[in-house]
């Protein structure tokens, strides 16, 4: 699945659009490597590091969504690792 599709999915961002600007303009992290390409691939099991807001987001994928639920749904799709 697409990185910014994804982000949508989970809820951390309110449009597609929004997520893909994000990730070109910001330093996104998959496993550790930058990325700047909204269409970068997402799997299960990847770490993803980025800033939102004043704090930095560390996340891992624990699922790919489907459609883009509810906030308890979006939950389901990710774990943040402290």
């Amino acid at each position: 699945m697409r990185l910014d599709k994804w982000l949508w999915h989970a809820r951390f961002f309110k449009t597609r659009t929004l997520a893909s600007r994000f990730v070109e303009k910001s330093r996104c992290r998959i496993d550790g490597r930058t990325v700047e390409k909204p269409h970068a691939p997402v799997a299960p099991g990847m770490v993803l590091t980025f800033a939102l807001g004043p704090s930095v987001k560390v996340v891992r994928v624990v699922a790919l969504g489907e459609r883009r639920g509810p906030a308890p749904e979006a939950r389901t799709l990710y774990e943040e690792i402290h």
